[in-house]
């Protein structure tokens, strides 16, 4: 019987393997490219996740993690408003919501790109598609929580309004025909476009 592995050896793996991601694409994402970033003995990582397969579920894994704890924290760089998951009303979610968006245009920019390139090769293999789902539903269950608490009568719709407003507009800001023309993120301007994606996901169905 092996013997348990460390999780923090997991969790240096997985993080090198999504900055190779966000480098080089899926193309850069090898055991070996792995085990030398990331400074460890040639077989670590397949040691660790003995396929491609089981390296990309764990970085799906890690990715939720990373996002939670942002989501969490709901902080733009030099500020400390509070958690998104405890706003008092919508101004401050709203406020919260655009700090996120800034975290993840500017200094979280290279994780959201590899997270976008992962998440498209469960597309191709049905083998992740699992993995992805699980990784995926735990922003879902967090933007209920928050829709439900500033008022939704049916916050898993709102959430998911919330989930793929939010994928939307990274995806366009970041990887989108106009990405590289567009202006740099503008903490004023995305809390105004939170302001709007809430008053929509939160309003009465028609």
């Amino acid at each position: 019987m092996s013997t348990p592995l460390p999780a923090d050896r997991r969790t240096l793996i997985a993080d090198t393997a999504i900055g190779l991601v966000a480098e080089a694409g899926l193309r850069g994402l090898t055991h070996r490219a792995v085990d030398g970033a990331a400074g460890l003995p040639a077989g670590s990582t397949s040691y660790y996740f003995r396929t491609r397969t089981a390296l990309i579920a764990a970085c799906y894994q890690r990715l939720a993690e990373l996002d939670l704890a942002d989501v969490d924290d709901g902080s733009p760089p030099g500020s400390a408003p509070p958690a998104l998951a405890v706003m008092p009303d919508r101004d401050a979610a709203a406020a919260a919501l655009a700090g996120l968006l800034y975290r993840w245009l500017t200094v979280g920019r290279e994780r959201q790109l590899a997270r976008f390139e992962l998440s498209l090769e469960a597309a191709r293999n049905p083998e992740l598609q699992a993995d992805l789902h699980r990784a995926g539903q735990g922003a879902r269950v967090r933007a209920a929580g928050i829709a439900a608490a500033l008022g939704s009568d049916r916050p898993e719709e709102a959430a998911e309004l919330l989930v793929a407003w939010t994928e939307g507009l990274l995806y366009d800001r970041l990887a989108g025909a106009l990405a590289r023309s567009r202006p740099a993120p503008d903490l004023a301007e995305l809390t105004a476009v939170a302001r709007r994606m809430l008053a929509a996901a939160l309003a009465d169905p028609a």
